[in-house]
């Protein structure tokens, strides 16, 4: 899944550049992004099959089974009515209680809320900074998306060999956390260098990390953990876009640097990863 989004951010950027530098300026790429968002409702509408069926089906078999005693030997035990429970019928703190849920989900918002300050300010320090074209932004993110996928497809199953999911959680985002600070200074040059230190700490640590709150979320409870993840993530999209935009007309450049603190502290925090390992 992350290959696939990646791969979506190869074409997209390059087709939005390529697009935005003829005379229609910016009305090509919107006309495109709303073309490519109603076929992809056409797909969800047509393809994508409904699961609420096979999920009822399978909790049913799970919670209806039937206690045997002495009585049902003598057929005199009593039927009883079994209501099916939902595993997935849980609050939000309700998963919040659920054991090591906790502190993924700390992680999560704060890899999140690091990503969402950089999104914000790094078009505006492109454009006003470092004086890109919209051609050249979408060549930036053809390139870093395609170093991506190159990390997160050979690169990462090699690592996996010899590394535990957890040492490359905290590997890449102590990587993620030095492309930020790379990111500071006005120079296209460090620019691309950091574009390698963001493509491969991404690369490691995101799939990484979802596959260890997979883990940790269980076959049970994997929906809804991933359904109040998504939510804390467009929590932070409210919080570090608004904060990267404001944070950049106040300082500048130096809003990578905050970033990069959220990065740090997940990457600090981060190793109590190996000692829920050794407790598990």
């Amino acid at each position: 899944m992350a290959i696939s989004s990646n791969l979506g951010f190869i074409v997209g950027p390059a087709l939005a550049g390529i697009l935005g530098s003829t005379a229609y300026e910016e009305l090509l790429p919107v006309l495109a992004a709303v073309l490519i968002s109603f076929a992809a409702v056409v797909v969800i509408a047509f393809k994508l099959k409904e699961s609420k069926f096979a999920t009822a089906i399978t909790t049913s078999k799970i919670n209806l089974r039937e206690e045997t005693s002495i009585r049902k030997i003598f057929a005199c035990e009593p039927k009883p009515c079994y209501k099916p429970n939902n595993p997935n019928n849980l609050s939000i703190l309700d998963v919040f209680r659920l054991k090591n849920l906790s502190f993924l989900l700390v992680l999560y918002f704060f890899i999140f809320l690091g990503f969402n300050v950089f999104y914000t300010a790094f078009p505006i320090h492109a454009v006003t900074s470092l004086k890109w074209s919209s051609t050249e932004m979408g060549l930036y993110y053809f390139v870093l998306s395609g170093v991506t996928i190159l990390v997160q497809g050979p690169i990462l199953r090699k690592a996996l060999q010899k590394f535990s999911e957890e040492k490359l959680f905290i590997i890449g985002s102590f990587i993620l956390g030095v492309n930020f600070l790379l990111s500071i200074p006005n120079s296209t040059i460090l620019v691309y260098v950091a574009l390698i230190f963001f493509a491969v700490g991404n690369g490691l640590s995101w799939p990484s990390f979802m596959s260890i709150l997979s883990k940790h979320a269980g076959t049970v409870h994997q929906g809804v953990i991933q359904g109040v993840g998504g939510s804390m993530g467009s929590l932070d999209s409210i919080i570090g876009l608004i904060t990267g935009g404001i944070l950049y007309n106040l300082i500048g450049s130096n809003t990578f640097l905050v970033s990069a603190v959220f990065i740090f502290i997940v990457f600090i925090m981060s190793f109590r990863l190996l000692n829920i390992v050794k407790q598990t």
